[in-house]
């Protein structure tokens, strides 16, 4: 009788056989190819979903500048700091005589709060009061997910503030816990951070085009340094982004992977410190809590002594600068409410006339 089979009733039967090894490996193999071949569709499809949602983030955002300033008449500043030019303000003193940056700091983030549907905090805020107010403590370190970037591998949750030592920035008596933002404004080309307060000797500016270097006087006048639409006690209207708001950079990506940034505002005696140590990094004063710059800034020098321009995902991994976690670059909003990528790859020169507002290159010879 055949060994496969047998009979039953007169027919023949099969009798049954299962997968050989040789079979069974050529099975496993082609669900691994298959697997490796669907994985990466499916991680792209999910960080194109991550980047969309990122990208609405910024225009709800734009639409909320823009908002403000038609209420307004002007862009909401960097941050509120109600110094004066001896560095005293009304009914507080200067705490951070070095930077002159006092109460009550609201940031820009703060300001569009009752424009991005967050009616709700704002009227709980006591805005009137410094940020680090008692009646504030609770309120501040809120989550807002509109100034979360889905694409970040960072933290998300609030964080408390640390002084330049490293150590817990206390106020009455209790560490200061703020919400957590991806998103920081544009100070321009210029940094204006622990040098903006009362120093006269000035700062050393280096022109991109030509190499010419000037010195500015700052006497504790953010204005008298930023070429960015935001900075200390900032009040730039349309008509002072005289390069066009289509050419300027607004807003950009900063992942908490990189430094920890604030929706709040900034606090006198706070620093941000980096999570990557590079030759050109460290902590930098409360300013970089809200704001970046792009470069070339006075006093910002690479190891070789040459100014530095640092666009998006640029190596130096400052606490100032843009820095996304999208694959090939990041998402930036313009003046006019439009939100572009910005490659990694972009021009530097390029950048740095993207970043300023208001000194002529949307109309230089490179055809911006």
């Amino acid at each position: 009788m055949c060994k496969t089979c047998c009979r039953r009733d007169g027919l023949a039967v099969k009798s049954p056989q299962g997968f050989t090894l040789v079979e069974l490996l050529v099975v496993i193999a082609i669900i691994g190819v298959l697997i490796a071949l669907l994985l990466p569709a499916v991680q792209q499809a999910r960080e194109a979903a991550r980047r969309m949602q990122c990208s609405n983030h910024l225009k709800q955002i734009g639409l909320a500048i823009h908002n403000y300033a038609s209420t307004h008449r002007v862009f909401p500043s960097g941050y509120v700091s109600q110094t004066t030019r001896d560095g005293s303000g009304p009914g507080w003193a200067a705490i951070d005589t070095n930077t002159w940056d006092a109460a009550p700091g609201w940031g820009w983030g703060t300001l569009i709060l009752p424009f991005m549907e967050q009616r709700v905090i704002t009227d709980t805020l006591r805005m009137d009061r410094p940020i680090w107010d008692p009646a504030n403590r609770d309120v501040i370190s809120n989550r807002l997910e509109s100034y979360l970037c889905p694409s970040s591998s960072g933290e998300n949750d609030s964080f408390t503030l640390r002084d330049q030592s490293g150590n817990a920035l206390t106020r009455y008596g209790d560490p200061i816990r703020v919400g957590r933002s991806h998103y920081i404004a544009s100070h321009g080309q210029e940094s204006c951070w622990g040098e903006c307060g009362s120093a006269t000797t000035g700062l050393i500016f280096t022109d991109i085009y030509s190499g010419t270097t000037k010195t500015v006087a700052i006497h504790g006048n953010a204005a008298n340094v930023a070429d960015g639409p935001f900075y200390r006690n900032s009040h730039v209207s349309f008509r002072d982004v005289t390069d066009g708001t289509t050419n300027t950079l607004f807003i950009s990506e900063h992942t908490s992977k990189l430094s920890d940034k604030t929706w709040v505002g900034v606090v006198p005696g706070a620093f941000t410190h980096p999570r990557y140590s590079t030759p050109e990094n460290g902590p930098d004063a409360a300013a970089t809590l809200v704001m970046m710059h792009v470069g070339p800034s006075g006093g910002e020098l690479d190891i070789t002594g040459s100014p530095i321009i640092h666009p998006m995902n640029f190596p130096t991994l400052h606490v100032g600068q843009m820095y996304a976690e999208h694959p090939g670059g990041g998402n930036v909003l313009m003046g006019d409410g439009s939100v572009n990528f910005q490659s990694e790859t972009i021009d530097l020169i390029l950048a740095a006339e993207l970043a300023s507002m208001n000194e002529g290159e949307a109309i230089s010879s490179r055809g911006l």
